[in-house]
């Protein structure tokens, strides 16, 4: 086998061979045309010039002059841990990867995505079109839905937001390009657009993350449904101490730190996930 130059060589269309080591490390297929820089919205496919990554930058929704406007008037908490949204419309699939500043993948990052359905409308009743899922060991999400619709003032865009374990969330915004509405929309971002292509009757796009995390959270990945009833002991378990290992079910009270908090959305509670240190899975309550 012969020895991997680690040099930044630069291939056609901006690709180096650092980059290309990088997608073998991780699985990622490599689709490089000649000649075309890569979309910026894949971190892994950017020719690597041995500075850190920029992260994914905020989008912020100003439907309401309050501290939740960064998520704009629709999110909710506990929506069901899933990666697909059913629904009726033009098919989608959203795939990529999640990265740290130094573009090493971020192994059970928290996503929870929400968008409108294919009429431009909310479930803000239900739990339609939402959901939530963790990043495997190679840093990689897919989310199947539809292309959602457009109503008044925005353009098409699916929201989402990201936590790596100990970590701070990033909420932000997706976009498609070529929507006309992206020049009046006064929210979009082009640094926040897609790579789309058409895949038979529906669509296919790409986006990687970079989160502000410079290393690696735990590897291994939580397994339990939002649905999975908690186990529960005389010690831990819910109405008692928080407890890594444990798992919980949305509504769930613990205390940690002298404090009690509700379970937002069901998981296995890990290190690093303490509920002050996780506000997208715990809500403190007193």
């Amino acid at each position: 086998m012969e020895p991997v130059d680690l040099g930044d060589e630069e291939k056609p269309g901006g690709i180096t061979r650092k980059t290309l080591l990088k997608a073998a490390l991780i699985g990622a297929p490599m689709s490089i045309l000649a000649g075309t820089a890569a979309h910026a919205s894949l971190a892994r496919d950017v020719a690597v010039t041995g500075g850190p990554l920029l992260p994914t930058p905020f989008c912020d929704d100003d439907d309401e002059p309050t501290v939740e406007q960064i998520e704009g008037p629709y999110f909710k908490p506990n929506s069901p841990q899933r990666t697909t949204l059913p629904g009726n419309g033009t098919p989608l699939t959203v795939s990529g990867y999640v990265f740290g500043l130094s573009c090493q993948p971020l192994a059970n990052v928290l996503l929870d995505f929400w968008q409108a359905d294919a009429n431009g409308a909310y479930d803000n009743v239900g739990f339609n079109f939402r959901g939530h899922q963790y990043t495997n060991a190679n840093g990689a999400y897919k989310l199947t839905t539809i292309v959602p619709g457009l109503y008044p003032g925005r353009t098409r865009h699916i929201h989402v937001k990201a936590q790596a374990p100990n970590k701070p969330i990033l909420t932000t915004q997706l976009y498609f390009p070529g929507e006309p509405r992206n020049n009046t929309d006064t929210i979009y971002d082009a640094r926040l657009l897609m790579n789309v292509r058409t895949n038979g009757a529906g669509l296919e796009a790409t986006f990687d993350f970079v989160l502000n995390v410079q290393g690696a959270p735990p590897s291994s990945s939580p397994t339990t449904s939002p649905t999975t009833s908690p186990t529960t002991s005389p010690t831990t378990g819910p109405g008692g101490t928080w407890q890594a290992g444990r798992t919980y079910a949305a509504g769930d009270t613990v205390t940690y730190g002298g404090s009690t908090y509700r379970c937002l959305q069901g998981h296995t509670a890990q290190a690093g996930w303490e509920p002050p240190n996780v506000p997208a899975l715990w809500q403190r309550i007193g």
